[in-house]
């Protein structure tokens, strides 16, 4: 196996922080009496996050990062402007459908093009059969198909039930609750499915099993 070139170990480190401060910041943003610390783990995530992409940009120019970062505090800027405050649960959870879609696309893009992000060794594809010698193959990494799949499987979790409760909140949808027969042994399996999907990954990263992960995590939300 050749190794492909990888990103520090402080790198994925400082996502991994970035990402729990996040998830520390939605769980704050639950309540009025932890908001104010939810805003706090939020802004010290994105910071995390800004920062160390800039200093690892190799996917991107720093105009373009510069660029994005515009873009989205504009809108966000426009947003907390023109938001009444008895739209906030509304506001909230369109926030948290946003986070759960920018999992999903994270993974999405991890899995079509896991060169750019370092995640890939090499494997001599006579491993698996003939073919001419020296040929390699793209080989993800083990641990980077879990995470992948995790990301992939909550953030589309969170992206449809998140959708769901924006809908209820605005009045766009009847806020009782959705009673399917059998619902619980529905939602278990479909859990069952995805988590063993996940592991199965580990041994065969054909599309079509991220892919079926992929949909079944927003069936399930």
């Amino acid at each position: 196996m050749h190794a492909a070139s990888a990103q520090p170990s402080w790198v994925m480190l400082a996502y991994l922080l970035s990402g729990v401060f996040f998830i520390l910041a939605l769980r704050g943003l639950s309540s009025p009496a932890t908001s104010r610390r939810g805003n706090r783990f939020g802004m010290a995530g994105m910071l995390i996050a800004v920062v160390t992409t800039m200093l690892t940009h190799e996917w991107a120019t720093l105009p373009e990062i510069l660029g994005a970062i515009a873009v989205g505090g504009g809108i966000g800027w426009i947003t907390a402007r023109r938001i009444a405050m008895t739209d906030m649960p509304q506001l909230v959870a369109a926030f948290h459908s946003l986070v759960g879609l920018a999992a999903v696309l994270v993974a999405a893009a991890a899995f079509l093009e896991p060169d750019a992000f370092g995640i890939t060794g090499r494997l001599y594809c006579q491993d698996f059969g003939p073919c001419p010698p020296d040929t390699i193959l793209p080989f993800i990494n083990p641990v980077s198909r879990v995470e992948m799949g995790l990301g992939i499987a909550i953030g589309a979790i969170t992206f449809s039930g998140s959708v769901i409760a924006f809908l209820k909140l605005n009045g766009n949808m009847s806020g009782a609750p959705i009673m399917l027969p059998g619902r619980h042994v529905i939602i278990l399996a479909t859990l069952a499915a995805i988590l063993c999907l996940i592991a199965y990954f580990l041994t065969d990263q054909s599309p079509w099993v991220f892919w079926t992960i992929t949909a079944l995590s927003f069936v399930i939300g």
